[in-house]
């Protein structure tokens, strides 16, 4: 059995691309194959791993591996889901150490800082689309989420705040205005 957790996990690991919110599917299809979980089930883990520090894809895997094995089944997930990245990072930080002072490695970095920002506004956008936060009607809770918002960002440009603070803070004007 966990030998067939690291195996899976691995190969997930290894040829899922786009972060861990695209490889939940291919995780979800696996554990409802094998009969570990319903859908349902699942749906239920991705709501902890999301809430879980850490990334959702390994945290699942580590929520799927304790279940299937406990503790050893938990370690072999996390594990598994994680070395195929661990291997391509060394692998990249050597060759990019040696061409290091390049220009076209410059270049190539010139190039994706864009495209890393356009991805990171576009899953902020599309995250506050699917839970409604970007909602076109007036409503004391819209105005609520957007003073948070800015409070927030303002906290964070101007004053120089510790996002870990702000987090705290915004989570307990949540509970407090909402």
């Amino acid at each position: 059995m966990y030998f067939e957790l690291f195996m899976m996990f691995f190969k997930i690991g290894a040829v899922s691309f786009g972060g861990g919110y695209a490889m939940l599917p291919i995780i979800e299809t696996e554990v409802t194959n094998k009969g570990w979980f319903s859908t349902q089930e699942f749906t239920d883990i991705i709501a902890v791993a999301g809430m879980s520090p850490g990334p959702i894809a390994t945290n699942s895997a580590t929520v799927v591996g304790y279940h299937v094995g406990g503790v050893t089944g938990a370690i072999t997930a996390s594990i598994a889901m994680t070395l195929p990245s661990l291997m391509i990072i060394l692998l990249l930080s050597s060759l990019i150490l040696k061409v290091k002072n390049g220009n076209a490695l410059n270049a190539v970095f010139y190039g994706l800082r864009p495209v890393v920002l356009g991805l990171i506004c576009y899953a902020a956008i599309k995250f506050a689309l699917a839970n409604n936060l970007l909602a076109l009607s007036f409503s004391f809770a819209n105005f609520m989420t957007i003073a948070i918002f800015i409070v927030t960002l303002t906290g964070l440009i101007k004053y120089k705040l510790h996002p870990v603070l702000l987090i705290i803070a915004s989570g307990i004007m949540g509970i407090l205005l909402l």
